[in-house]
């Protein structure tokens, strides 16, 4: 695994300011950008989950929303339907308005439209593991 350092420069620019996002409301058919996420420790999700300050197997269906969607926690443990399949349990923010420290994994902030998926909600999906790194979904509250 790189080091923090090495991934503030891959990612993040010292001194350089990111654009951050408010997302659209949440419909019956919310349309967004699927993406992989690991949710385990030493994962791409940076710090434990929002929801529960707990780490996630790659093999739990949960999921990080954008912020305004995460709703401050309200969202917490929820659960979302995406693309008529599979159901993932909401655990954590996908921040959109902060980004570029340890707890968001030296990333810039999260797009308004992202809902961050583990390999489970990808495997439920049937989507090969060569394709699981963004895809167009369709999801709403369960």
């Amino acid at each position: 695994m790189e080091s923090a350092t090495k991934r503030t420069t891959d990612c993040c620019k010292e001194g350089k300011g990111y654009t951050t996002y408010k997302c659209p409301p949440v419909t019956s058919h919310t349309k967004t950008i699927l993406t992989l996420n690991s949710f385990k420790k030493g994962g791409d999700g940076g710090a434990p989950a929002a929801c529960d300050s707990k780490y996630h197997s790659d093999e739990t269906p949960v999921v990080a929303l954008s912020t305004r969607w995460f709703n401050k926690g309200k969202s917490c443990h929820n659960k979302i339907k995406i693309s008529a399949h599979p159901w993932a349990k909401v655990v954590d923010e996908c921040d959109s308005s902060m980004g570029c420290d340890s707890d968001h994994d030296y990333q810039p902030p999260c797009p308004n439209n992202i809902v961050h998926a583990s390999k489970a909600v990808w495997k439920a999906l049937h989507v090969p593991e060569s394709d699981q790194e963004r895809m167009e979904i369709v999801w709403s509250e369960a």
